[in-house]
């Protein structure tokens, strides 16, 4: 049943190193963009508030598919776009990385708003007492504690980023999913065994991890 994967027509591993490394630059990217979101979300210019929130509602209920898409079709093809990328298919590996990082930073953005919301308010007000800015308030005092909350809601963040990844195919980016189709059309009589071994590799990729980070959460929680 498993025969095809000992002839050595499939790259198994390459597929699932594209797929490590779209999670982990998407990863990165969500990161800093859903901390930026958070800020402006909780920021005293009505300007900055009036957008992250825009943006979040907007952007979380778009299809990732259509997002991805309209990254390759709109920035690349349409405006020439190629984010430093000198062949194919790293443009589409980069405006990738971008979409699912527009995206995923949404999630990111609101499990964060979760944990600011968890800091005691008389922090912040004691901070500005001292004379500290806004930005310091946020960076020095509110962030590292929510951070330190939301562990666990990023790490299931990151599991369905991780899973989310598939939707790269669509822009022939090729990782784990693309070569679970190749492998459908040329392996009509194993399907069952194709599924399982592309399923196992995601349940190994993102099992460690969610359990990881469930232990961090739980050494670094704050005690209230």
């Amino acid at each position: 049943m498993f025969d095809f994967l000992d002839s050595g027509q499939y790259d198994l591993l390459g597929a699932f190193w594209v797929t490590v490394q779209l999670t982990f630059y998407s990863a990165i990217g969500s990161l800093v963009w859903g901390t930026v979101l958070v800020g402006m979300r909780v920021s005293p210019v009505p300007l900055m508030r009036a957008f992250g929130t825009a943006y979040v509602n907007v952007v979380r209920n778009i299809p990732l598919t259509v997002l991805i898409i309209a990254c390759s079709l709109g920035l690349s093809q349409t405006l020439g776009f190629d984010l430093g990328a000198g062949n194919f298919e790293d443009i589409g590996f980069r405006l990738a990385v971008l979409g699912l990082s527009a995206y995923t930073g949404t999630f990111v953005c609101e499990a964060l708003r979760s944990g600011i919301n968890t800091v005691p308010v008389g922090q912040a007000e004691a901070a500005r007492a001292l004379g500290l800015s806004f930005f310091q308030v946020l960076t020095l005092i509110v962030l590292p504690q929510a951070f330190r909350a939301v562990i666990a809601p990023l790490a299931n963040v990151l599991i369905a980023l991780t899973k989310n990844t598939t939707v790269a195919a669509a822009i022939g980016v090729a990782e784990a999913a693309v070569l679970m189709k190749e492998m459908i059309e040329n392996e009509a009589d194993a399907l069952f065994a194709v599924f399982g071994v592309i399923a196992l590799g995601f349940v190994l990729l993102t099992l460690p991890t969610g359990l990881l980070l469930g232990w961090v959460a739980k050494r670094v929680a704050v005690k209230r």
